[in-house]
């Protein structure tokens, strides 16, 4: 794997805003891609439309998927990802303010690693994002790219 880079596919500027001071105050550098909605994440994986011309091979360390997004959403997002060879064994954190029983089965069952319910409260939010960081970009072992 070429980059440690964080995908965050989140639409809520402000989550946006949240995640990217969490990282920040968690010491987490690790370059930040955002995408607001399910079709940018997509381009950006399989370097199409905007992102047409940048390395394919050069994956994110993990994706940060939030499920409600406008036009294509997390659920169809996943479910492209782990139908494509190069990013089907790419880590996936379902990362949502659902706690929807069926949000949470449709996301397992489609492949996701982990499935994070956005804590309201910031320190908790801090947190999670530390937990995330510590284990996805650097205990985790990623899977070699076929």
């Amino acid at each position: 794997m070429k980059s440690r880079t964080i995908l965050l596919v989140e639409d809520n500027p402000s989550d946006v805003k949240l995640t990217k001071r969490a990282l920040e105050q968690n010491q987490i550098a690790n370059k930040l891609i955002v995408a607001e909605d399910g079709g940018e994440a997509l381009d950006y994986l399989f370097a199409t439309g905007q992102y047409a011309g940048r390395d394919i091979r050069d994956i994110p360390a993990v994706v940060l998927l939030d499920l409600k997004l406008p036009g294509i959403d997390g659920l169809e997002v996943l479910q492209k990802m782990r139908a494509n060879e190069l990013t089907s064994l790419l880590p996936v954190v379902i990362l949502t303010s659902s706690n929807q029983e069926k949000d949470i089965i449709a996301s397992y069952k489609l492949g996701a690693n982990s499935y994070i319910r956005k804590p309201v409260d910031f320190n908790q939010f801090a947190e999670a994002v530390r937990n995330l960081g510590l284990y996805w970009l650097l205990l985790n072992v990623p899977p070699p790219l076929r």
